[in-house]
């Protein structure tokens, strides 16, 4: 199970306010420059709606992003995350193995598993223990995710459950699980692109997923 970087690795909605601006066309850039389909939340969900990240290649080629809906995902103390209701929509293009484009090594395949992980390691990034002291975090957090990579290789195992949820119209089979921290499921679309999510406060059973025709309407 291979993933690449990530590009702004924290949630940046604060740097899309200013419409047009420098810092914002950036971002929708990244998007745009991607070879894939983007999902998102199908209009039954009426909240609002951002752009987060984007993830490349090491040659540089988008290959994963994330998109928001409801609340801002937050670790601060102060911010009530134990009542935040949010869902982030992880679209990863599906790739086999593949040498990179500037010929120094080798690309992994994109996997369902791949999906999981990254929607796993975002949901730990916006999650911290009310309890956890400020010095603790980093060790806690590099255990988690160890943990969530190692629950991403084994969607048969049984910490996962099937929850059957429509894409595009189309129920598809998804790989599903709920923590202490929020819920985590993966799957993939039936055009070939791998589908992540994970939220918390907003039941998982009652989404749907569609393509986003218009990446700059999140913006």
């Amino acid at each position: 199970m291979g993933t690449t970087s990530r590009v702004g690795a924290e949630d940046a909605p604060s740097t899309v306010t200013a419409e047009g601006s420098p810092v914002a066309r950036r971002i929708v850039d990244g998007y745009l420059a991607a070879g894939f389909p983007w999902y998102g939340l199908d209009e039954a969900f009426t909240g609002p709606r951002r752009l987060m990240q984007v993830g490349t290649t090491a040659d540089g080629a988008v290959q994963h992003g994330s998109v928001g809906h409801g609340d801002e995902p937050s670790v601060r103390a102060d911010a009530g995350t134990e009542k935040q209701r949010f869902a982030v929509v992880v679209s990863l293009g599906s790739s086999p193995v593949r040498r990179s484009g500037d010929g120094t090594g080798v690309l992994d395949a994109t996997t369902v598993s791949s999906a999981a992980w990254l929607a796993g390691s975002g949901l730990l990034a916006c999650t911290w223990p009310p309890q956890l002291d400020h010095a603790l975090r980093d060790d806690w957090l590099s255990q988690q995710t160890e943990t969530a990579f190692d629950l991403a290789d084994d969607l048969e195992g049984p910490s996962w459950s099937v929850l059957s949820l429509p894409v595009d119209g189309v129920p598809v089979p998804f790989h599903y699980r709920e923590s202490e921290f929020g819920w985590v499921l993966a799957g993939s679309a039936p055009g070939g692109v791998h589908i992540g999510a994970y939220g918390r406060g907003m039941s998982a059973y009652g989404l749907g997923f569609a393509v986003i025709g218009d990446i700059t309407s999140y913006a």
